[in-house]
């Protein structure tokens, strides 16, 4: 991966293509490469749907190797949604083909007028970019089979619906899986809005006659691949659990946790959990001959995906995620796992964010538009969604925005993005994530669920202030450097409990480049990616007072453990302080 591609969509006569060797960022991937192009590149102050605003899709240091569980793909830019700098990251094929195609990142800058609409294709022979009118408006299924038509299915997609056509603030961008389905979405931040500022609808890569990346060392990065995945195998939530349930075999822990947050975080446990927990969807899906063991991307391991059919044992959506089933589901008062699959399959069909969308139905929800459990109702909002209706535009820009125009104090957003599926009264260390991370509200920057709930890693009390904020400190850090190597999240899982797990990893990227990195290494890079983030943030006019959680979470206790957010705004202010 020695070249970067960068595409200026706003050029005179047309989008202008310009490779260049990678020497400014060298050694960086996935995350910390997005970080360092966006935070060295683009004004903090620029409007993100602007043409000074770029757009940065990087794969990981480990992507398009034999390396298992390196197919994850990082797309960042300044975020509409939280006027911040944004990382958000998917699975699927992209990721591996990208690298195996020689690329470090793909740099979409400036913007074309107003209407144009564009292909990107890459393949060994170069690169194409075509006007693309008859895509126009096309939601991402249809999109993909007018594309296996022209281009058969062995080729990755990256591709908007018509939400990020329409620049709306929860829109995502959406990568095909192993079938050709665009079902794996980075989808926080708004990423999909920049790309539809581009112009840019689908980028097709093409990898034909390519091999895997060639490690430096090939017996000791095949001896170190091997212990890695024996540690992931060997632990019970990667090799268990996941496996056998998807994510949403947290439905039942963080419910019986009660931090489940419930018809719009008034709640911490749904009545309804057991009727859309992991358990029962898999049971479902295996009745109905979908797979509920299944890998988002090749070299996947852990293999925590899943198909879902719908009565009449038709594919209907991918298997609903843990964070899709409660923004779906329990955040909106819905126990029918059919209507959670088909909110989830019109979510990635329109391009948009799973989590925002139940967090904006949940406000619309308290807000009188429809009723808590209304399956229909949420279905058609979304559909609204689609057609670009003004309500459609207003749910669609995400739950803050539906917050302030409805008239809503329940909000559960940090820095315009929506909360996830924990609620941070019944689980102090993930609000701390929620309020201190450069990504707005988002589990994935430092999920202390693995000490406050699993005792993955050791453990720290929930319900208590104390410990919360060097738990965070210590997973945001180590989140940074993952989500740099290309290597999916739930490896973290058999790193925490599996020293030797861990040490097979830095042995890996040791063993691929020919380098000699040690575990604190891998630690000033988390640093170094968090401290680009948090200066682009201040530049951009962050504050303290956006490291903060709602102001309900400290005044609204929380069934059933009456709990408060109590951490101190001193100890907040105190994250980054290493």
């Amino acid at each position: 991966m020695d070249k970067i591609l960068r595409i200026d969509m706003g050029a005179a006569g047309g989008p202008l293509i310009k490779e260049e060797i990678n020497t400014k960022y060298q050694g960086m991937g996935g995350r910390a490469l997005t970080t360092a192009i966006i935070a060295s590149e683009v004004n903090p102050m620029a409007n993100p749907i602007g043409e000074e605003n770029k757009l940065v899709i990087a794969p990981g240091l480990l992507s398009g190797s034999a390396a298992a569980m390196s197919g994850r793909i990082s797309i960042g830019c300044k975020s509409p949604l939280t006027g911040g700098i944004k990382e958000a990251n998917a699975g699927g094929q992209p990721s591996q083909v990208l690298a195996r195609l020689g690329y470090a990142a793909i740099v979409l800058e400036g913007k074309p007028p107003e209407g144009e609409l564009y292909k990107v294709t890459i393949n060994k022979d170069g690169v194409k970019i075509e006007k693309a009118p008859e895509y126009r408006m096309l939601p991402n299924y249809d999109l993909i089979g007018k594309i296996r038509e022209s281009h058969g299915d062995k080729v990755a997609c990256i591709s908007i619906g018509p939400a990020g056509e329409m620049k709306l603030g929860a829109a995502s961008v959406a990568c095909t899986d192993m079938e050709f389905r665009p079902t794996r979405h980075a989808g926080r931040g708004g990423v999909g809005a920049v790309m539809g500022s581009k112009g840019v609808k689908v980028i097709i890569l093409d990898d034909s006659g390519l091999e895997n990346r060639k490690p430096a060392d090939p017996e000791k990065f095949k001896e170190a691949n091997k212990k890695f995945v024996d540690g992931l195998r060997a632990h019970p939530v990667t090799g268990s659990g996941l496996p056998a349930y998807g994510t949403d075999v947290l439905v039942n822990i963080i419910n019986e946790a009660g931090g489940f947050p419930t018809r719009n975080f008034h709640d911490g446990r749904f009545e309804g959990a057991s009727k859309i927990s992991g358990e029962t969807l898999a049971d479902l899906e295996t009745r109905r001959g979908a797979n509920p063991t299944h890998g988002c991307h090749r070299g996947c391991v852990i293999r925590c995906s899943g198909t879902y059919n719908d009565k009449n044992g038709k594919f209907l959506s991918k298997q609903p995620e843990y964070e899709t089933v409660w923004a779906h589901g329990a955040n909106c008062g819905i126990d029918d796992p059919d209507v959670i699959a088909t909110l989830d399959f019109l979510d990635d069909n329109y391009g948009l964010d799973t989590i925002d969308m139940g967090a904006a139905i949940a406000v619309a929800m308290e807000a009188g538009l429809l009723k808590f459990g209304d399956g229909e109702g949420a279905i058609n909002l979304i559909k609204e969604v689609g057609k670009g209706t003004p309500l459609g535009r207003i749910i669609g820009s995400g739950a803050a925005t539906t917050a302030k125009v409805l008239g809503v104090e329940h909000a559960p957003v940090v820095k315009g993005q929506a909360m996830p599926a924990y609620d941070p009264r019944a689980i102090q260390g993930i609000g701390v994530t929620y309020a201190t991370s450069t990504q707005g509200a988002d589990h994935t920057a430092g999920y202390c669920i693995t000490a406050n709930v699993l005792k993955v890693g050791g453990f720290v009390d929930p319900l208590k202030p104390e410990g919360q904020v060097e738990l965070s400190r210590a997973l945001q850090i180590a989140t940074a450097a993952i989500d740099s190597t290309g290597m999916c999240l739930f490896i973290a899982f058999a790193v925490l409990d599996q020293p030797e797990t861990f040490q097979a990893l830095i042995d890996m990227i040791n063993a691929f480049y020919g380098l000699s990195m040690t575990a604190d290494d891998v630690a000033e890079l988390g640093k170094r990616v968090l401290k680009m983030e948090r200066e682009f943030n201040t530049s951009a006019g962050f504050t303290s007072s956006d490291d903060r959680l709602p102001r309900y979470f400290y005044t609204e206790k929380l069934p059933p453990h009456n709990a408060l957010f109590t951490v101190p705004d001193a100890q907040l202010d105190s994250m980054f302080n290493w």
